[in-house]
């Protein structure tokens, strides 16, 4: 009986020495990120049968419980997928937000000062002083759109080394989880669980989810299997499969992510890498930097294109027309790598329009029968009609030419705007070319007899072609009650009243007089006020001294609050302030949604730790109670072995 009563406090002992070993390994470990709680978890031994009853024989140890709750992990890797997302979408547009809305280096101070330089042409057009002025401020404006545009693409830049960054720490993650589902699997045969194996495990998981949104499923022997996306596996049990990242087959400053089987690389869509530092980087790319970028080129393009058209009805101070004042950038036109080498096909985009120009990319694709236009900003599909092409055709301001041999599955990418900004500069380098003048000149003599004044007179762009400029003065005179005859013999006349326009046939003659209607033949645009008499006559002839001529400079002043962008609807700075507000609405929104999503990982990780976590008060008092326990466990061996010498004492009597 002695003995059974040494057996009994020796597993009392071990029992309570195993409970102290556990308590104070928490009590270690409670600052390590990922460790869970651990408990002993004690049972009665077998008990014995003496005839009367059963007796006990003492205590043992059925397991080191590990308190982890799979829900509530879960929910913290989701969270924390979310908030990291958000966290790097706000670390980059907050760059952009800055460098658009600043009042000094932004775009608006430098469109500003280019249009007070013409309007300051306009009032003294002779002066050299001016037109120099013109000059420096268009470069400071050419380097001002330079310079944004540089910026964002050194963000874009960034963006690609930390997506190459986020995979390599990805294909990292995946390896080392994979070696603790061996781990794991051989160390859970036999009885027990390897806690720190699996704090170590689910660790790695939550800090993968800290750069993409992995799922977990439970898998067999205690592995697990992770997968990504749309269902990639990244972990099967002991196997880890990764990612690559390689750039995009139609734009080689484009770094995309792929998936590796074998020796086959597939791109991923960008829609299949949501959640984490890498998915915020990619969703920050495709629905804001590439909106900025384009739409300030699209401003650059709209400046440069509109101020070029009407620059060129001008002349200049050599009685020269106007030529081009800035650089236009051309549209991107990239064919895919991936298009069959037998393929000949090519596409050419020309901006037709730039008032109906959106800050979207287009895909194009051909199927074996027919090309079909994407616009990437919403998805609209557009089909090529009639292919082969006999001209180009034009969507959103934008002119699609496809010649050459198509093969099925050829895909290009369109850019009307991406290098507008960047591309932008001034062609002119001789101030004496600014075309500040009208190449026209009118007049009504003093000497008519009727109220009839003509107005000053515009042009066109069919003025440019050839054989409409005037070269001499033309004489238009008025009999009653025909009307106007003298118009040049081989142009039409277009009398334009209230809207309703009536076009002359050439030769027609004469051309009926109405007051306040709009005259036009050969890209030259006439008016008349007032009432002319019998005989009254009225010229217009080329512009032959100019040079104090302010006419053209006046409208292209204009410019500056004329709605040229967006359909007509919206100035250059209105568009400008469009993007630089979308761009803070934005920055605003993924602050907002991060500020939430700190607070639901906060939630998450307190319901976690609720379980999981170590409370060092409740160790605390776990600690003393094992300590008693000992001591206990102690004196029923004390007494054991007191039984034990009384019985040989009573044996030697």
């Amino acid at each position: 009986m002695a003995g059974n009563i040494l057996n009994i406090g020796k597993s009392g002992l071990f029992a309570a020495q195993a409970g102290m070993a556990t308590t104070g390994n928490n009590i270690t470990n409670a600052s390590v990120a990922g460790y869970s709680r651990q408990l002993v978890v004690q049972a009665s031994a077998t008990t014995q049968n003496i005839g009367v009853g059963f007796i006990g024989s003492g205590t043992q140890i059925s397991d080191i419980k590990r308190y982890s709750d799979n829900f509530l992990n879960t929910q913290v890797r989701t969270a924390t997928s979310s908030k990291s997302a958000l966290d790097s979408y706000y670390a980059q547009i907050k760059q952009v937000d800055n460098l658009l809305s600043d009042p000094t280096s932004g775009l608006s101070p430098a469109l500003q000062d280019f249009f007070k330089g013409v309007q300051d042409l306009a009032s003294n057009p002779s002066s050299s002083a001016s037109r120099q002025a013109v000059m420096s401020s268009a470069d400071a404006l050419a380097a001002r759109f330079q310079g944004l545009n540089g910026r964002l693409q050194e963000i874009r830049d960034g963006v690609n080394t930390q997506i190459e960054s986020n995979v390599t720490l990805i294909n990292s993650y995946a390896s080392q989880i994979a070696e603790l589902n061996e781990k794991i699997t051989a160390a859970g045969t036999g009885q027990g669980m390897p806690n720190d194996l699996l704090d170590a495990r689910d660790q790695l998981v939550l800090e993968l989810n800290t750069k993409i949104k992995a799922t977990v499923v439970q898998g067999d022997n205690n592995s697990i299997t992770v997968s990504i996306g749309n269902g990639q596996p990244l972990v099967v049990g002991k196997k880890a499969f990764q990612l690559a990242t390689l750039s995009s087959p139609t734009d080689p400053g484009r770094t995309q992510v792929g998936y590796v089987t074998g020796t086959k690389v597939t791109v991923l869509a960008d829609s299949a890498l949501a959640g984490g530092e890498l998915g915020g980087l990619i969703e920050f790319r495709t629905q804001s930097l590439d909106r900025a970028q384009n739409s300030l080129g699209r401003v650059a393009v709209s400046i440069a294109a509109t101020f070029n058209d009407q620059h060129k009805l001008g002349q200049d101070l050599n009685g020269s027309m106007g030529v081009d004042f800035f650089k236009e950038g051309a549209p991107v036109v990239a064919p895919s790598r991936d298009n069959a080498l037998s393929s000949t096909a090519v596409v050419t985009a020309t901006i037709s329009d730039v008032s109906k120009l959106t800050t979207s990319d287009y895909k194009i694709n051909f199927n074996g029968t027919n090309y079909t236009v994407t616009r990437q900003s919403d998805n609209q599909q557009t089909i090529i009609n009639p292919y082969p092409q006999t001209v180009p055709q034009t969507i959103d301001g934008v002119d699609f030419a496809i010649n050459g041999v198509s093969t099925t599955n050829d895909n290009f990418l369109v850019r009307p705007t991406i290098n507008g900004a960047g591309q932008f500069g001034v062609a002119l380098n001789d101030r004496s070319k600014i075309a500040a003048a009208s190449p026209i000149v009118t007049a009504t003599p003093i000497t008519n007899k009727g109220s009839a004044k003509l107005s000053e007179g515009s042009v066109d762009a069919a003025y440019l072609a050839p054989g409409n400029a005037l070269a001499a003065p033309v004489t238009l005179t008025y009999t009653s009650p025909g009307g106007l005859s003298g118009f040049p013999a081989g142009q039409a006349v277009t009398v334009t009243n209230n809207g309703a326009s009536t076009v002359y046939p050439a030769g027609t003659t004469p051309i009926p007089f109405t007051a306040g209607a709009t005259y036009n033949f050969g890209g030259v645009n006439l008016s008349f006020t007032g009432a002319p008499a019998t005989t009254d006559t009225f010229t217009v002839g080329p512009n032959t001294n100019g040079v104090g001529d302010n006419r053209n400079a006046r409208l292209l002043g204009l410019l500056q609050t004329t709605n040229t962008m967006d359909g007509g609807k919206a100035t250059y700075q209105s568009s400008y302030a469009e993007m630089v507000s979308f761009v803070g609405n934005k920055t605003r929104e993924v602050q907002v949604n991060g500020a939430a999503g700190g607070k639901l990982l906060d939630q998450a990780r307190s319901a976690q730790q609720s379980v999981s976590g170590v409370n060092l008060d409740e160790e605390a008092s776990n600690l003393l109670r094992y300590q008693q326990a000992y001591q206990a466990a102690g004196k029923v061996m004390q007494v054991a072995s007191t039984l034990f010498d009384t019985l040989l004492t009573l044996g030697g009597r």
